[in-house]
Parts: structure tokens; C-alpha cells; sequence
């Protein structure tokens, strides 16, 4: 090994909501260990940097999908991406975070030595003028909080007679700054979160937008601020006012999503209900907003304060469930015959997964088939030591499981220096039957969870999709269980481990 290499204890891939978050807990738990955060982009905020279409906000609320250690403040639950990008970028503006942001750079391959007991990361690194050189760092532990879809471009397809159309046609992942759609037709092509909020929003301006949906999907409207958050700010201190906020929402929603596994059939006629109320008109609603699958075999999508439902009311915008038969010079053509004129189409038609940012991994020299690998505890790989990767919750916020997975990993980096280990990995034992690392049925994961590792059949190899198992697991959960470390424990009285032998790993 080189040694005029650069060494770090931890390097953290990705500078978005999870990044930072991570930053700050290695930072805040690993007093004096060195480390970095990675990031590809020119700036801080990951996904709320990237997404700047009309609307744009979270489908979570932000006492769940923010930081626990850092109070949301401001009015709105379900917040805009500028604000969240606002608090992101605040949270990063401590010095011990600010200082270890490193833009521009790439992670292009990772290779584990157990010879050295490090990651050798080969890095793509971009100057002010543009030209990429490569650079070689090297690192004991590696957390990847780059996310799960690909920045470079979404789902894409081919669509009959696109080249005939003569209006514009525009992806949510990559919006025009200046499109100007006001007073013109809109068509957005899709039915999840991104057009749930697009419509809405561009419905505001354009003459008239429909959203064309090849099936329906869940849409439940939502308070777009919390009463209780509200009360309890004004009466106590806003860290104690977040977390109780926090609880109440985490408790709501996970006993809401326990009733729709177990009980679909009343979540259904709930939901279902809440629609009709709203809309007026149950042909409408059996048409377009009854889906053939169970809720939460997909995302929810959420409307704020009715924001989606408000706009078919009032007449500025439609759904239509059809299919695109082909594109025409002023329109869609769709398969039951109809058109639709359009000025401007939006082709919300979904994201593009790539499994840990893209990167490939060798371990002793030998290539890692990363769709091979069982995930356990929901962050590490089996067969890939020192690395964990952080994927939040499908049925809740984000940033619950991914501040769980943080400190996790805090966790693990103590146990290794208490016990002596240099690196441990997990290690299954017995036959497990595979499941998806996601276990939706949407379009973007069966695309390409076959990628990603697995997940099993038993704990520590399963995705629980449940904070309220999880927080306990992570935070005081055996850290031997599965594992296999590199060394035998150091003796009960060394230096090393006198005086914290009879604290919990």
C-alpha cells in the first residue's frame, strides 16, 4: 500500500438528507475518528438538491423525516423541498460537518484487503474546469448514504411517435428552469408521488392539466399541518415538542399500516370512503382511484390538505386510465382511441434504482455480486466487512431507519475497537428463503431489485419495515449475532476493554 495514500477511519458516500445525518452522528458518537463525506454533486441535499420540478415536497412529515436531534420548526408537516433543502443544509453548517464535505467526487470502486483491514476506493474527481482525475483514498469503514435510485436518469420508455411530437416534453428528474407551461395543456403521464404533486402544482397555471394513469393508485389526503405538533410547540420547548411530535407520528403510522396488511380489505373502504367524501362521485372514484392491489403492496401517495383532489373539483385538472397507443404532433393518442391535446407532456414515468451508487466491489480480489448477498439488520451486506449501506423505510419516513442504521453503525465501529477486532462482516447460517430487499410490487423495484441483496426469511436477515422493532435492534441489539470478526475478542481485563466489559455492546 502506498503510504503517501490518504487514510481515514470512516468515509460517508453521498452529502443528502442521510449523509448529513450520518455525518453528524460520527461526528457527535466517534470522537476522534477521522472521516469524510463523498459526494458526487456540486452541492449538499441529494435528492432535494436534484428534484426541482413545480411542487416538489416530501410525502412524509418532517418530525419523522427530519432529524431527531434537530428540531423542525417551521409551520408545515408535510413540507416543500426548498424548505427541506433549507434544513439540510443548516444542519451541514456545522463545522464538523462542513469541514469533511468533499463535492465532486465520485466512488467509481471499492476494494476490501483483509491483508490491511481497509477499503481501497478508487474516486472520479472533478475540478472547477471541468476535467476528472482519478484518486485513490482508502478508508477502515465504509458507509454508503447515497440512496437507491439513479441521479443520471429515471425510467424511460420508448414511447410510439415521440419524434412526431412538436410540444415539449420534460422529466420531473431533470426539469427546465424556465418551462413556461402557464395557459398551455399539460399532460403528465403517471400515477405516484411525483405527478400526485405535479398536477396540483402546475393545475395553479396551465390552462388544464390531466394526469394520464395506465392503472390507480392509492392517493389518501393528509392535514398539511399537524394540530397536535401545533399545541405542543406552543406550550413546550421545541426539542421536547419535536419528540413528541415525532412519537405521536411514528405510532399513527405504523398502526396505520398494520391495519392495511392485516386488515386491507376495511383500510380499502376507508380510503375509499375519504375519496368519495372528498370528490362527490363514486363512479369517478371506481374508475380512477380504486386499485386492483392490496394498500401498501405500493407507496401511498399522499395530498396535502386535498391539494390533488381540490384540483379535479375544481375543474383545472382530470385523470384519464388509459394506455398510450402513440405520440401525435399535438398530442397522445391513447389506446382506446381517445386523444389528448397537449402542449406540454410530463413523463412522470418513474425512477431508475442502482444498487449502492453504481460502484463496483471486489473483496480479497475477488468481484461481488452484489444480487448474490443477504442485507442484515437492513444495512449490512453479507460477505462485504466494514461496509454498511443505509436504505430507509418504504411505509414510513426515510430518515427513521436511516438515523437508526447511523447510529448502528457508530455502534458496530465501538465494538470493534473495544473487542479488539479490526473488521467483522455478517455471516448467514442455515438455509433462509430470499425475499426483495424492497417487497413492493411498484414498477421501479421489480425493475431492478434483483440487483440489490436479498433479504431472508428470519431477524437479523430480514427488512421489518417496523421503527418500533427496529429502534431497540439497533440501539442495544446483540452486535455479535451473525457476525464473523476478523479475531478472537482480547481477554476480559486488557487494556482495551477494562472498565466497559460490563456495558452493553
Amino acid at each position: 500500500m502506498d503510504s503517501s495514500t490518504e487514510h481515514l477511519d470512516v468515509v460517508i458516500v453521498g452529502a443528502g438528507l442521510s449523509g448529513i445525518g450520518a455525518a453528524h452522528r460520527v461526528a457527535t458518537e466517534l470522537p476522534g475518528k477521522s472521516f469524510a463525506v463523498l459526494e458526487s454533486r456540486t452541492a449538499i441535499g441529494g435528492t432535494w438538491d436534484l428534484f426541482r420540478y413545480p411542487g416538489v415536497r416530501s410525502d412524509s412529515d418532517m418530525f419523522t423525516l427530519g432529524y431527531p436531534f434537530r428540531p423542525w420548526t417551521e409551520a408545515k408537516a408535510i413540507a416543500d423541498g426548498t424548505s427541506i433543502l433549507r434544513y439540510i443544509r443548516e444542519t451541514a453548517e456545522n463545522p464538523a460537518i462542513r469541514e469533511r464535505l468533499r463535492f465532486r467526487t465520485r466512488v467509481v470502486s471499492a476494494a476490501w484487503t483483509s491483508e490491511d483491514a481497509r477499503w481501497i476506493l478508487d474516486l472520479d474527481v472533478t475540478d472547477d474546469d471541468g476535467a476528472t482525475e482519478r484518486r485513490r483514498l482508502t478508508c477502515g469503514f465504509l458507509y454508503l448514504c447515497s440512496g437507491y435510485y439513479n441521479y443520471e436518469h429515471g425510467h424511460e420508455p420508448s414511447f410510439p411517435g415521440l419524434d412526431a411530437y412538436e410540444g415539449e416534453i420534460v422529466r420531473p428528474q431533470f426539469w427546465p428552469e424556465h418551462l413556461d407551461y402557464a395557459g398551455k395543456r399539460v399532460v403528465v403521464i403517471g400515477s405516484g408521488a411525483t405527478a400526485v404533486t405535479l398536477v396540483p402544482s402546475m393545475a395553479e397555471e396551465a390552462a388544464h392539466v390531466t394526469m394520464l394513469q395506465r392503472s390507480p393508485t392509492y392517493i389518501t389526503a393528509v392535514p398539511g399541518r399537524d394540530r397536535f405538533s401545533d399545541a405542543v410547540r406552543r406550550h413546550l420547548p421545541a426539542g421536547l415538542a419535536h419528540h413528541m411530535a415525532r412519537a405521536k407520528n411514528v405510532l399513527f403510522t405504523q398502526a396505520f399500516y398494520q391495519l392495511c396488511r392485516r386488515r386491507p380489505e376495511l383500510a380499502k373502504k376507508l380510503m375509499r370512503a375519504q375519496t368519495v367524501r372528498i370528490l362527490g362521485d363514486e363512479k369517478l372514484v371506481a374508475e380512477h382511484f380504486t386499485p386492483a392491489y392490496n394498500p401498501w403492496d405500493q407507496r401511498l401517495c399522499v395530498a396535502p390538505s386535498a391539494d390533488f383532489f381540490r384540483a379535479l373539483t375544481s375543474g383545472t385538472a382530470s385523470v384519464v386510465t388509459d394506455t398510450v397507443e402513440a405520440f401525435l404532433p399535438h398530442g397522445i393518442r391513447l389506446a382506446s382511441g381517445r386523444e389528448l391535446e397537449a402542449d406540454v407532456v410530463v413523463a412522470a414515468t418513474g425512477l431508475s434504482m442502482l444498487p449502492l451508487g453504481g460502484a463496483t466491489f471486489t473483496v480479497d480480489g475477488r468481484p461481488v455480486e452484489l444480487g448474490d448477498a443477504w442485507v442484515y439488520r437492513g444495512l449490512m451486506v453479507s460477505g462485504l466487512p466494514n461496509l454498511a449501506l443505509c436504505v430507509g423505510y418504504t411505509n414510513a419516513s426515510w430518515t427513521l431507519r436511516a438515523d437508526l442504521s447511523s447510529r448502528y453503525v457508530c455502534r458496530l465501529i465501538r465494538y470493534l475497537d473495544r473487542h479488539g477486532h479490526r473488521y467483522g462482516s455478517p455471516a448467514p447460517s442455515g438455509r433462509m428463503t430470499a425475499r426483495p430487499i424492497l417487497d413492493l410490487t411498484s414498477g421501479y423495484v421489480q425493475r431492478s431489485v434483483s440487483d440489490f441483496p436479498k433479504q431472508g426469511d428470519r431477524q437479523p436477515w430480514t427488512m421489518r419495515q417496523n421503527y418500533l422493532l427496529d429502534a431497540p435492534a439497533a440501539l442495544f441489539g446483540n452486535l455479535a449475532k451473525d457476525m464473523e470478526f476478523d479475531m478472537p475478542p482480547l481477554p476480559t481485563g486488557t487494556p482495551s476493554t477494562q472498565g466497559v466489559q460490563a456495558m452493553h455492546a
